[in-house]
């Protein structure tokens, strides 16, 4: 396993449609960030040096990579972020490699780019499914919506309904299956990253600049009629 030469950074993207299973072999900490190497069940053949893997729906960058496992840089703001922080020896992950232009959608644009974790609060059976209800921050809710999009752990799902800052996804047994989400229990952090047109969609509407999440803001109807006046 070789080193990645420093630097190497780009802007990815990812469908939600996670391609295999890994397993996390080691875990050193370097400070506040950290290093971690997974043995992945993605065909490694086409990875190289500086490409990106979604761990759990988190966007890592390849430092070292062999034919059947690879190592990533965790830094401090995605172990805050996300529930990387709390992994151990052994535990399964998600992973996904970044899309190609040739690649099919299969879900929706999902960036690696981590919100916040959200907690699972309920999981039942219903008829071969799994339901899993998820609260999420005010912050986060906002961008959800009953039959839009989320990613849940680095899984595309559409969410069923949304209430009281908890919205609901429904699994079928394949998605059980093949990813961590079947392993899940009430009270387990998941990773949650809404759809990002969502925000682009508010940041472009919303007057000013600098709010803070969570923070209210008029619609500005001036300039969405502005737009349609020099059509």
């Amino acid at each position: 396993m070789s080193p990645v030469f420093p630097g190497m950074m780009k802007e990815v993207m990812f469908t939600g449609i996670v391609q295999a299973l890994g397993m996390v072999r080691r875990i050193n900490r370097k400070g506040q960030d950290a290093v971690i190497e997974i043995e992945s069940g993605l065909d490694m053949g086409d990875v190289r040096l500086g490409d990106s893997i979604a761990v759990n729906g988190t966007c890592l960058t390849v430092t070292a990579a062999a034919k059947d496992r690879f190592s990533a840089d965790v830094s401090a703001e995605s172990l805050e972020r996300t529930n990387l922080k709390g992994l151990h020896v052994g535990d399964k992950v998600n992973l996904e490699k970044a899309l190609r232009l040739t690649d099919f959608l299969g879900g929706h644009l999902v960036l690696g780019h981590v919100d916040e974790t959200g907690i699972v609060r309920e999981k039942a059976v219903k008829s071969s499914s799994v339901v899993l209800g998820i609260d999420v921050s005010p912050g986060a809710g906002r961008y959800i919506v009953e039959k839009g999009s989320v990613t849940v752990d680095g899984v595309s799902l559409t969410v069923n309904r949304f209430e009281k800052g908890r919205f609901y996804v429904n699994m079928i047994p394949h998605t059980a299956q093949v990813t961590t989400l079947g392993l899940r229990k009430v009270g387990d952090p998941v990773n949650i990253e809404t759809d990002i047109i969502g925000k682009y969609v508010e940041r472009f509407v919303r007057p000013g600049d600098g709010r803070k999440d969570g923070e209210k803001g008029e619609f500005d109807w001036s300039s969405l009629a502005d737009g349609f006046s020099r059509e």
